[in-house]
């Protein structure tokens, strides 16, 4: 019995000494969805819970530590209860995370760290364990009616706000989106000039128009600009995300107008000789009025179909014998280039009505002479 007891006592001593709240490294024994184990040095196994490891909820230990793995904790307590030392890892990651944020606070320093919770007035990032809230008004240069798209993600922001007392930790991301935005853009406008064909991607679109990324700037291509063929609606011919190719038409101050309406597709080019007075030409009905249809020769170019031309017969309006999309070939009556208007007829292109024979006069009757 001595010697037992002797034995127990060398083991012991043999044993490093600890205490509640210091902090021990250790390697994985075994890693269980919601626990780890840790071989700490001691008579008894460390053990951190998925609680104490980590604030995010459901995770699978076993995705994010392997067995060997070299892990610091802190001690919560020497004896859990059952002959086990409770660890914590992400306490010691939350004091560590919260010296390394009280100093970057004061350096301005640009920390990374993943989103993971969207909130009414903001979004949450984790940066080692610590919690940092950045604002919605300060998570982008542009308003952002729909946070939900930052999350997971991995973003950049700078601590604004130091209160960990008061467990406040505030980050700014939008002021780092807006140097970066002024060093692009001085950067494309000491590359770029009137005339300079481009590459964007669609960022908005209205009624008038659409706004494109260029790559420090936005662009307007007008709903005027966007094809030498007519456009009802920029939403029926873009969708936000396109890429698109255009030039640049103007630059006014960090104002740049483009246009997709490309010199040598001008469909005016050569159309004197296209569109000469006295040809034949297809077409398809484009719009109508109460006086007349408008039809499309080729993109870019409509020429009208007076309703007294459309047919030799008389013709309230357009929309009783011919319907848009429909297609009809006419003959070209005038052309003025400079006004670009061109007049057709269906009619010229009709057979001349006959004109009804005289009827043959009947015989004069007999001139008599009287005896």
């Amino acid at each position: 019995m001595s010697e037992e007891m002797n034995f127990d006592a060398m083991l012991d001593e043999s044993m490093k000494t600890i205490h509640n709240g210091e902090v021990v490294e250790g390697k994985v024994i075994y890693v269980k969805e919601d626990e780890i184990a840790l071989d700490i040095g001691y008579k008894a196994d460390g053990i951190i819970t998925r609680s104490e490891y980590t604030n995010t909820p459901n995770i699978d230990l076993r995705t994010v530590v392997k067995e060997g793995d070299v892990i610091q904790a802190k001690i919560l307590k020497v004896n859990d209860g059952e002959g086990q030392v409770s660890l914590t890892y992400k306490r010691l990651a939350a004091e560590r995370g919260s010296e390394k944020l009280a100093k970057a606070f004061e350096t301005k320093e640009v920390l990374k760290a993943k989103v993971t919770e969207v909130l009414g007035g903001g979004i949450c990032v984790v940066y080692d364990e610590t919690r940092v809230f950045i604002p919605a008004s300060l998570v982008s240069d542009t308003f952002e009616k729909n946070l939900d798209k930052y999350k997971d993600q991995e973003i950049e922001f700078v601590v604004t706000e130091f209160q960990p007392k008061k467990r406040r930790i505030i980050g700014d991301r939008k002021q780092l989106l807006v140097v970066k935005k002024a060093e692009a853009m001085k950067k494309l406008f000491e590359t770029i000039k009137v005339g300079d064909v481009i590459e964007g991607t669609v960022k908005n679109i209205t009624d008038f128009g659409a706004f494109i990324e260029l790559g420090g700037a936005d662009g307007l291509l007008h709903i005027s600009e966007m094809s030498w063929g007519r456009i009802e609606n920029p939403k029926k011919v873009f969708k936000v995300g396109d890429t698109v190719r255009a030039f640049i038409k103007d630059i006014q101050g960090t104002k740049v107008a483009l246009s997709m309406k490309f010199p040598d597709q001008n469909p005016w080019a050569d159309a004197e000789e296209k569109f000469a007075v006295g040809n034949t030409i297809t077409g398809k009905v484009a719009r109508m009025t109460e006086f007349g249809a408008f039809v499309e020769l080729f993109p870019g170019v409509d020429a009208l179909l007076h309703v007294s031309q459309i047919s030799r017969e008389r013709i309230e309006k357009p929309a009783d014998v011919l319907k848009v999309g429909q297609e009809v070939t006419a003959k070209i009556v005038d052309f003025n280039l400079d006004d670009k208007k061109i007049s057709l007829s269906i009619k010229a292109l009709l057979p001349k009505e006959e004109k009804a024979e005289e009827a043959p006069a009947e015989d004069a009757p007999a001139e008599t002479t009287e005896a």
